[in-house]
């Protein structure tokens, strides 16, 4: 089994996805190699925004083993993200 993967849709002009940004990142170096972050700035990937229907940014979109497990919009903390990472590892 893969590790899970949270996908952070984004864009430079969004003032939540700045918020967004520092709390990923603190999770990131929390939970280490524990789940792959990968960061998608919308603007400039309209072929995989278009391809996860993502109409909100940020969307946090959390994978496993290539299938779509959770997707959130909006801004949403490091507790919550992690309560769904955990269960996947």
């Amino acid at each position: 089994m893969t590790k899970p993967v949270l996908i952070d849709f984004h864009a430079e002009w969004c003032g939540p996805c700045k918020r967004q940004g520092p709390i990923l990142d603190d999770l990131k170096k929390k939970m280490g190699d524990s789940f792959e972050l990968k960061k998608i700035d919308v603007d400039q990937n309209m072929d995989l925004a278009q391809k996860y229907g993502i109409q909100v940014v940020p969307t946090l979109i959390i994978e496993k083993d290539g299938k779509v497990i959770h997707q959130l919009e909006g801004v949403t903390g490091a507790e919550t993200l992690e309560g769904y990472l955990k269960p996947l590892l």
